[in-house]
């Protein structure tokens, strides 16, 4: 089933909702259609173009944001699906101090990475492979990461995601997901 972004009235992404639950904001004036999919949805009586983007009519005080999750996909989002070491495409995820000897599990400390240089690399620090990495891992901010990191990406999403911590097209992100 397709879904929809669903921002706050002040144009903040919150999250992103299964298109039933779009429609039924909708009719019941919840939110209105910011941009359609192109689809059609139809009822007995009448049919309405199905939801990509809405936008809640009332302001919804969010409390505080906790930090992005770190999980398996946000780290491909995070590295646009590219292994740091070589720029392949990424199959797996890599500590750059390796677990066992003393890293963390953490978001400076994980990067994506491909099959051929996590094997290398295995538990062995970068210096003593002479390996550099294309920029430091650092935690994603902006409230575009929880929308990012769930997976679920539509490329008529990315002006609203932008000014919030989402990466304008062409970054990188627009494969992010396809190793995920």
């Amino acid at each position: 089933m397709p879904h929809a972004l669903l921002l706050n009235a002040s144009y903040e992404p919150l999250c992103v909702v299964s298109q039933r639950r779009a429609v039924v904001l909708i009719l019941s004036d919840k939110a209105v259609t910011l941009e359609g999919s192109g689809d059609l949805l139809h009822a007995a009586t009448w049919s309405m173009p199905a939801p990509s983007v809405i936008r809640l009519t009332r302001y919804i005080r969010v409390p505080n944001r906790r930090a992005v999750p770190l999980t398996r996909r946000a780290i491909f989002a995070r590295d646009g699906g590219r292994c740091v070491y070589c720029d392949a495409p990424a199959t797996s995820i890599d500590h750059v101090i390796p677990r066992s000897r003393g890293g963390q599990h953490a978001w400076d400390n994980v990067v994506s990475a491909c099959r051929r240089c996590n094997h290398v690399k295995a538990d062995r620090p970068l210096p003593d492979l002479g390996w550099r990495m294309r920029r430091p891992p650092a935690q994603p901010a902006g409230s575009a990461w929880r929308i990012l990191s769930s997976g679920r990406q539509d490329p008529r999403w990315s002006p609203y995601l932008e000014a919030y911590g989402g990466e304008p097209k062409g970054s990188g992100l627009d494969g992010a997901f396809a190793a995920a």
